[in-house]
């Protein structure tokens, strides 16, 4: 809020400078925000507040703040008012309709005013903070907006069709025309309030005033209106026109109906000051019950227990005392309390701790003790998360980058992901735009990537990320935990088996590294999902953890990708919830291996995992590890049948192996394979 240096002082005794008034806002948790002098030449401040305080949004309000910090004394405005006998009543009637989202509505009428230019003090003060001077009428209600933050307006009596002013919703596409210059005709909509007489809308509520009610120099005869609305509905319609306003600003921030007389008082006063006429009696108001002031018990062993320091309880009283509350020591079940009435303007004090905060910000935030070390006993963090950065490090050294991406998808970049017997979660929004499916599976939004990453010149990528996919089924949402990886082939590759092996080989390293104790990792070759042709099963122990294989061409087609593409989505949480596996250091071999290969030709039914199986099932002695070498398909192997390079190692812990004891088993190896598999062994 832009504060004037002279006008703040109005309300302090003594008067503060400009320094003394930016340290002790800013100190009182107000920062200072610059400042300069007004084209009048008087001085102005620039002073942040935070959405809760809008009690200080008003040059009382900030002196009571500079006041509560310096000690100094607060004067506040006195109004003296003398109402002759005519009955506001006879001249003007409001119903309000809508108490919800009008608490409190109030009118007042003053009759024989002549209107005409303010005084130069007043056009000052409005000046010095920016404000245009209008006429005597209109700058009253400024200087009451921003001397005590209350929104107030004033229509033109005569101008009132039947003398009654509704508080209503407006109806359908009824038009409104507002203030200003070049302010245009809006339709309004049965969500915004308006304040009506008999037969149109004549205020925008909490907004903006209407051009058909204001005042002008004919005008004689005056409906003061003090009211407070609904901070939400008025934030509202003010987004939905395009409307905004100093009072739409404050009451989006909360004006409480206990300060709305007061402030009506105080305007009153100062309309007949500067344009003479006479105040009616009586005020025609209608609304809810103004809610009680509230009581709130404040705890001094709580206070210090929170504060970590003492406060004495009388300086704790003194503090509240000098914003306005009203503390009176008690006793609540043997333990002395400070019992705190709130004032009505400070909306944002509810509970205990609220006042707790108010002592320690006004006490002086530079009195709060600060450690010169502070203990920290760092947290473990929990088993899924050390796998899932131990998995992320892997794959960043492997070469994938890792994704952030949206978790909203076009629909038709969903549905070839979606599982059978599922559908799509949509979210109805229309910042979605053409987005608006949860994503049922992060591949696609992997495959966008690397579209755009194409697009951009980069020749080969590799991705991963671990994020959630949806869908609906069987009546609920499911959400699922995933990792998805996308990696192309190289570039002039004719199909995707080298993107396949990599992909595969970074599965079995992420495997061995997560979970390296779990039984063997398999992939087996699948009819789905629809999105990968061919596809295979990811499983662990026997237990599926996803699938794995190339993009279909016509999925890569859909998001303009030609290169061959492989992918693979697990689902890791039940194996990283077991993370770190049990490992124990073991002494390196003392002798040295001794490996032999075999290159089986066999029936393309058979996966490299069987021919490992039936070896394995053997118990050869000396027998340490097996491992792929490769795979060949050609006319020297002949149609349907492949050629399988394993290699078999074989060491002794005790001594040197000898070569003929390595044979001996890799010749059972053998054997079994012809015998079980049906292999022709080609060496």
């Amino acid at each position: 809020m832009r504060t004037s240096v002279l006008w703040l002082n109005d309300y302090l005794e003594p008067p503060a400078s400009a320094d003394e008034q930016a340290a002790a806002l800013t100190s009182a948790g107000l920062p200072f925000d610059g400042g300069d002098t007004a084209e009048n030449g008087e001085p102005w401040q620039e002073i942040e507040t935070t959405s809760n305080r809008g009690d200080c949004l008003c040059h009382v309000g900030m002196a009571r703040e500079v006041a509560a910090v310096t000690g100094r004394r607060v004067r506040e405005p006195q109004v003296t008012l003398a109402p002759s006998a005519e009955q506001a009543l006879a001249f003007v009637k409001v119903r309000n309709h809508e108490h919800a989202m009008c608490p409190l509505y109030t009118a007042r009428v003053i009759r024989g005013v002549k209107v005409g230019p303010s005084p130069e003090w007043l056009q000052r003060r409005l000046v010095a903070i920016g404000q245009q001077p209008r006429n005597n009428v209109v700058d009253a209600t400024n200087f009451v907006l921003f001397e005590l933050g209350q929104p107030t307006h004033v229509f033109d009596l005569a101008t009132l069709a039947g003398g009654e002013i509704h508080i209503r919703r407006a109806t359908q596409d009824e038009p409104f025309l507002p203030l200003g210059a070049d302010a245009k005709e809006v339709k309004l909509c049965p969500s915004d309030l308006v304040i009506a007489d008999r037969d149109r809308p004549v205020a925008l509520a909490g907004v903006k005033g209407g051009a058909m009610a204001s005042v002008t120099e004919a005008t004689t005869d005056l409906v003061l209106e003090a009211a407070t609305f609904d901070a939400v509905a008025v934030r509202n319609a003010s987004r939905r026109h395009a409307i905004a306003s100093d009072s739409s600003y404050r009451f989006e921030r909360l004006v409480h109906a206990a300060e709305v007389n007061a402030a009506a008082d105080r305007l009153a006063a100062l309309i007949i000051e500067l344009a003479g006429g006479t105040l009616c009696a009586g005020v025609v108001s209608d609304g809810a019950t103004v809610p009680a002031a509230r009581t709130i018990a404040l705890r001094p062993s709580r206070a210090h227990r929170i504060l970590g320091f003492d406060i004495p309880v009388p300086r704790m009283m003194e503090l509240l005392g000098t914003l306005g509350f009203a503390p009176r020591l008690a006793t609540h079940g043997g333990e002395e309390v400070i019992e705190t009435t709130v004032p009505p303007r400070r909306t944002d004090v509810e509970r205990e701790i609220d006042l707790i905060e108010e002592i320690c910000r006004l006490n002086g935030l530079d009195a709060v003790p600060v450690a010169d070390t502070i203990p920290v006993r760092l947290g473990q963090q929990n088993a899924v998360e050390r796998g899932t950065r131990v998995a992320k490090d892997l794959l960043a050294g492997m070469g994938f980058v890792e994704t952030i991406t949206h978790s909203l998808v076009s629909e038709r970049m969903a549905e070839p992901f979606l599982a059978a017997g599922a559908t799509l979660l949509k979210v109805e929004d229309e910042r979605a735009g053409g987005e608006p499916a949860l994503r049922p599976s992060v591949v696609p939004s992997l495959l966008r990537v690397r579209r755009h990453n194409e697009d951009q010149g980069a020749a080969s990528l590799r991705v991963f990320e671990f994020a959630s996919a949806f869908h609906f089924a069987g009546g609920t949402h499911v959400e699922r935990p995933t990792l998805a990886l996308v990696a192309d082939a190289p570039e002039g590759a004719r199909d995707g088996q080298l993107a396949y092996r990599l992909l595969r080989g970074t599965v079995e390293r992420l495997m061995a590294s997560i979970a390296p104790h779990v039984a063997e990792l398999r992939f087996e070759q699948s009819d789905g999902p629809a999105w990968l042709s061919p596809a295979a099963r990811v499983s662990v122990g026997g237990m599926p953890v996803g699938v794995i294989g190339l993009v279909d061409a016509r999925v890569l087609k859909l998001f303009g990708i030609e290169r061959p593409t492989a992918a693979c989505e697990l689902e890791l949480r039940g194996l990283l919830g077991a993370y770190p596996p049990d490992n124990a250091a073991t002494e390196l071999p003392a002798f040295p291996a001794s490996d032999r290969d075999i290159s089986a030709i066999v029936a393309e039914s058979f996966a490299y995992a069987d021919l490992e199986r039936e070896i394995r099932a053997l118990s050869l002695p000396f027998l340490e590890s097996i491992t792929f070498v490769t795979t060949f398909r050609g006319k020297q192997i002949g149609e349907g049948k492949k050629s399988v390079t394993l290699r078999l190692l074989f060491r002794a812990h005790d001594r040197t192996l000898r070569s003929e004891e390595a044979d001996a088993s890799a010749t059972r190896a053998i054997a079994t394979l012809r015998e079980k598999c049906g292999a022709e062994i080609r060496s």
